[in-house]
């Protein structure tokens, strides 16, 4: 066991770590929907993903006005997995010390987050009744029994009272509904069994701590956009690059300069969410991408109209902001955008519709739509929403750790993915008047 493990666990809270004795237990943080890294839960307004040390000191060299485009960056802590006497595994966050941990920067290439894949399966961490979910590019499962990659404190806290539903290459909806978005199991269970084989001696591994950017948010909606036409950073091999350059060109990273990496949203009809990952989005059309963007802005019942007017604010900010900063390049950088599922509009929503159109087959009406809205019918007030730049492991600007390339001018492949997300909305806002 790692030498933390004889400290105490403590309970989660920003004050957790304060005292030199305590851990914080990290969870699955249940809302990621792309990535490959897995996201923790610290605490209700911070998550911790492995550090990176080039992805840490581009978060230190934000320009200002670029962090409002950007989670905070609040620290670094030391994780190490605990087992405990039934074969379960923890991850447990402490107070970082210099030098005692192991970032991913310091791993052999091959220990390296897997890219290169096979079919694999997913476990219901709560039951372990498989939810399977096979698409060419999932990494082999792991030889460790589920017993051995699951948590039963996880068990007790990940679930959300909101459950989620996987929508699959058909279209069709999963039989199976489960009470986080499969992504963020699935790259738990990885990055559990990355640090198990790794770290032979549980050696301690820096993580980086960042602001919780759905927190504000009952019902986040949420999709994760990867943007740019190019998403190898420079210091790829050429192995890695051309790999990169063939995901761009047979998907709209190379026609519209964005695609979709995973999305969830939530649906007023049924009560629960729907999903998407990133291999479903590798595969649109300039169509199908359209397509994805209208389901992600429609609740079940209607597409949300009122959603069009902040976004496109957001998004055109963002872009004056990057077609500023000369030199920056985000390679395999993402941006999200998020909404409430549940905001004043929904309440009108339920207002309008008739209540036999909402309710579900054997009569009853979902608990969402039980109290109508949090707002008063008819409310004007303009709906909250988010976009934010995350991922920049692969980010570089003229300086930056003394990078021997140095690139001019803004990162045009990401401001054309950003005209072009800005272009579909405004047509589809258009379309829907």
């Amino acid at each position: 066991m790692c030498v933390c493990q004889t400290m105490e666990v403590g309970k989660y809270g920003k004050n957790a770590t304060q005292s030199g004795d305590r851990g914080v237990l990290l969870e699955p943080f249940i809302h990621q929907v792309g990535g490959h890294s897995s996201m923790m839960r610290y605490d209700d307004h911070t998550v911790c993903k492995p550090l990176i040390t080039r992805e840490q000191r581009f978060y230190e060299s934000l320009p200002p006005e670029m962090k409002e485009f950007t989670p905070e960056y609040k620290g670094v802590v030391s994780v190490c997995f605990e087992g405990d006497s039934d074969g379960y595994i923890n991850l447990v966050a402490y107070p970082y010390v210099e030098n005692e941990a192991l970032e991913q920067d310091d791993l052999p290439e091959r220990d390296q987050p897997r890219r290169k894949h096979s079919r694999r399966s997913l476990h219901r961490s709560s039951s372990g009744t498989e939810h399977k979910e096979e698409k060419p590019g999932l990494a082999s499962d792991s030889t460790e029994s589920i017993q051995e990659t699951k948590s039963p404190r996880v068990d007790l806290h990940i679930h959300s009272d909101v459950p989620f539903q996987m929508l699959d290459g058909n279209s069709g909806l999963s039989s199976e509904k489960i009470s986080y978005n499969p992504w963020s199991l699935r790259c738990h269970k990885q990055q559990l069994s990355r640090m198990r084989s790794e770290s032979k001696e549980r050696k301690l591994y820096k993580f980086l701590l960042l602001e919780n950017v759905v927190h504000h948010f009952k019902l986040p909606c949420v999709l994760d956009l990867k943007m740019g036409t190019r998403q190898h950073g420079d210091d790829a091999s050429e192995e890695k690059a051309a790999r990169q350059m063939k995901k761009c060109e047979q998907s709209t990273s190379a026609t519209l300069g964005v695609r979709v990496c995973g999305m969830q949203v939530y649906q007023l009809d049924t009560g629960h969410y729907l999903c998407r990952n990133k291999y479903y989005g590798r595969g649109l059309s300039i169509e199908g991408f359209r397509n994805a963007l209208y389901q992600y802005l429609h609740n079940g019942i209607e597409l949300r109209k009122d959603l069009f007017e902040p976004v496109l604010a957001k998004l055109r900010s963002l872009k004056a902001v990057l077609e500023r900063q000369a030199s920056y390049r985000f390679y395999s950088s993402s941006l999200l955008i998020i909404y409430d599922g549940k905001d004043s509009r929904a309440g009108t929503v339920v207002e309008r519709r008739p209540e036999a159109r909402l309710k579900r087959v054997d009569g009853s009406v979902p608990e969402s739509l039980q109290d109508g809205g949090s707002s008063e019918p008819g409310s004007s007030a303009q709906p909250k929403v988010d976009v934010r730049m995350i991922d920049f492991a692969h980010s570089t600007f003229k300086g930056f750790r003394d990078d021997p390339t140095v690139h001019d001018g803004p990162d045009m492949g990401y401001v054309f993915g950003l005209e072009s997300l800005i272009n579909i909305m405004e047509q589809m806002r258009e379309e829907n008047q």
